[in-house]
């Protein structure tokens, strides 16, 4: 079983930055894939950035839509994996979700509200 809390969404102005946290927790966490998604309103769930677990190289990659902007980190001493968001827009307003990927399970945190408006 795998355990993911997040913090660190809020309201922020546009062309501000927030940085969201999520600590993991479970067996063999470090070979799972951690990453965030989003859920943007009236849209679907979407990947934004992810880390590949420790035994495939621990390799980020981010979104064509935020890859500018953004930046994804792992910290595989404290099971942490943070998204650096700069440079926020209003089209960014939605629902952050920290995700695990395992070879046969996945697993969602609770999600985390981020508001860019004035």
């Amino acid at each position: 079983q795998v355990q993911l809390v997040e913090s660190g969404g809020g309201l922020v102005q546009p062309g501000g930055r927030l940085r969201l946290s999520c600590v993991a927790s479970g067996t063999m966490i470090n070979d799972y894939d951690l990453g965030w998604y989003r859920e943007l309103p009236g849209k679907e769930r979407e990947l934004v950035a992810a880390v590949t677990g420790r035994n495939r190289g621990g390799r980020g990659t981010l979104a064509d839509s935020v890859k500018d902007r953004w930046d994804i980190s792992r910290d595989f001493v404290e099971h942490r994996v943070k998204l650096q968001m700069n440079s926020l827009k209003p089209e960014d307003t939605g629902t952050y979700y920290c995700h695990a990927r395992g070879t046969n399970t996945e697993y969602w945190g609770k999600g985390t509200q981020v508001t860019v408006s004035t």
